[in-house]
C-alpha cells in the first residue's frame, strides 16, 4: 500500500533541513505505529519518499511525500495517528492511496511555485525589475563555483498585492525537474533583493499529468 501524504512546514522547523525532516517522518511514522515497509539489502529503511528538498529557512504548504505500508490502513485513521506524532509546525493536509507502481515523486515532479513578501525598501519599481528579468535572454548566476544560466528555470513572475496588507508579494513559477531547478533566493539576488531580508514560502508542487 502506498500513501501520499500532503503537509505544510512552518515555525522554526523552516530552519530543519532535508536530511534532518526525512528523520523527523520516519521516527513520526514508527511511533504511530504505521506497518512499514522496508527496503531490501544489510540496512534496510523505511521507505519514504519526499518530492522535493525545501531550501533551508524556506516556509511551505505544499510540501508532498509518499510512504509504502504492509499492510492496508483507513486513510482518515492514518492522518490522525501520524499527525498526533508530529510537532504542530507540520500539518497534515491530506491523505490520500496512489498505484504502488507509479513513478517515484521526483521523476514527475517538473515545478514549484512560491511566494516571497517583498520588504517596503525593495518594492519600488519591481514591476520594471520584472519585466526587465522575463524579457532577458539570458541570466548568468555562480552556484557552487559554477556559472549557470538562470533564465530558462523561470516560467513565470507576477507582483501582487499580498491577503490583507500593501505589501508586495512577488508570486514565483520555477521549473523543478532533475539538473534544472530554479532557486528563488536566485531569482531575488538577479532583482537586487537581499534573499536573507525575504520571507519565501512554497505553495505548491507541480506534477506531470
Amino acid at each position: 500500500m502506498r500513501i501520499r501524504i500532503t503537509f505544510s512546514k512552518q515555525g522554526a522547523l523552516r530552519y530543519t533541513g532535508h536530511l534532518d525532516l526525512h528523520t523527523l517522518l520516519e521516527r513520526a511514522a514508527r511511533r504511530a505505529s504505521l506497518p512499514l515497509a522496508y527496503s531490501q539489502g544489510f540496512h534496510p529503511t523505511p521507505k519514504i519518499q519526499l518530492a522535493s528538498a525545501l531550501p533551508l529557512g524556506f516556509s511551505s504548504r505544499a510540501e508532498v511525500m509518499d510512504i509504502w505500508l504492509t499492510s492496508d490502513i483507513e486513510v482518515s485513521r492514518l492522518r490522525i495517528d501520524l499527525q498526533a506524532t508530529l510537532p504542530h509546525d507540520i500539518q497534515i493536509l491530506n491523505v490520500e492511496k496512489v498505484d504502488d507502481r507509479a513513478p517515484a515523486l521526483q521523476t514527475q515532479l517538473i515545478a514549484a511555485e512560491y511566494e516571497a513578501d517583498i520588504p517596503d525598501e525593495y518594492a519600488s519599481n519591481l514591476t520594471s525589475r520584472l519585466a526587465a528579468l522575463s524579457e532577458a535572454k539570458s541570466i548568468l548566476r555562480v552556484r557552487r563555483g559554477k556559472t549557470y544560466e538562470l533564465r530558462p528555470l523561470i516560467e513565470s513572475l507576477e507582483a501582487a498585492p499580498a491577503d490583507g496588507s500593501e505589501k508586495t508579494r512577488l508570486l514565483m513559477r520555477l521549473t523543478a525537474r532533475e539538473g534544472a531547478t530554479g532557486r528563488p533566493e536566485e531569482v531575488l539576488s538577479a532583482l537586487e533583493i537581499p534573499p536573507d531580508s525575504v520571507r519565501v514560502e512554497r505553495t505548491r508542487l507541480i506534477f506531470r499529468g
